[in-house]
């Protein structure tokens, strides 16, 4: 079986009236190549009349972004003509590439109505061949998201990229990451084999589970050696992990605000380049 390395609890680091926990970066785990950033906001609850998510029109580029939408929802607008308003059980993928700006905001009716809201989004670097792909914006509601039965129907796997068995993901990565979601009722259980080259992303929202017969609970990341590939889980209570996994790049790795390249100087053209107007003008 895999070996785990160390296990990390998510810091709390909430953003104005936003409840966030972050799994990347922390002071124990700075990244598991080539999964850079998780931040876990909510669950809360939204009183009618609230401002909604906080994330006006800001730049990228360099890195993607999957972010999942456990309950409430978000609304999506890109300098690369990507738009859409994804509802709970959805998820975005947006590939920022050489640049764009971006707002991820709460849709009218939400900020009208409130409501429940829980939202995760975790960066993938993107590998230097590709940094400066054009950007590309894929919305899927969760009708859209292949859905997979384990233990009976006990487990539910969300396929998102990659493939689970024959089943493929609709977004096709550029750089072979595979990432699902997985629901687990108590006593579900399921298991799978992941290439030993291969770093797993391995993270529980909701819940607790036993991974390869040792204890996980929600709000904790899992970092793997790069040993065994078989990999075990059971949830000992009703469980949400995000698994992924993916061939490291091994290279520099340079993060500054909003940008994610391999070098210093990539970095100070990225600030031109947006103060240049060169990631598109913002028409909100």
């Amino acid at each position: 079986m895999r070996v785990i390395k160390k296990k990390y609890k998510a810091v709390y680091a909430p953003i104005a009236d936003l409840v966030t926990y972050r799994a990347l970066p922390t002071r124990e785990v700075e990244y598991i190549d080539p999964f850079l950033f998780l931040n876990h906001h909510g669950p809360q609850h939204y009183k009618p009349g609230n401002e909604g998510l906080p994330f006006g029109p800001h730049p990228h580029r360099g890195f993607e972004t999957l972010t999942f939408i456990l309950d409430g929802d978000i609304m999506h607008q890109d300098t690369g003509g990507g738009q859409s308003v994804i509802e709970a059980g959805g998820v975005q993928w947006m590939t920022a590439g050489r640049g764009l700006i971006h707002a991820e905001i709460s849709s009218d009716k939400f900020k009208r109505d409130g409501g429940d809201m829980e939202i995760l989004q975790l960066w993938f670097n993107l590998p230097a061949k590709y940094k400066m792909v054009a950007p590309h914006y894929v919305g899927l509601q969760k009708d859209q998201i292949p859905e997979v039965a384990e233990d009976g129907g006990k487990v539910k796997v969300n396929v998102i990229s990659g493939n689970w068995g024959d089943v493929n993901g609709p977004i096709d990565s550029l750089s072979d990451i595979h990432m699902s979601s997985v629901e687990l009722q108590r006593g579900g259980r399921f298991s799978t084999k992941i290439a030993a080259i291969r770093n797993i992303f391995f993270y529980v929202v909701r819940g607790k589970v036993l991974v390869n017969q040792e204890p996980v609970e929600k709000l904790h990341l899992v970092e793997f050696l790069n040993e065994g590939d078989d990999l075990q889980v059971e949830a000992l209570e009703e469980s949400y992990i995000l698994l992924g996994h993916a061939e490291p790049f091994r290279e520099p790795v340079v993060a500054q605000g909003p940008f994610v390249m391999n070098s210093e100087e990539e970095i100070r053209e990225a600030y031109r380049d947006y103060q240049l107007g060169k990631m598109g003008s913002w028409q909100g």
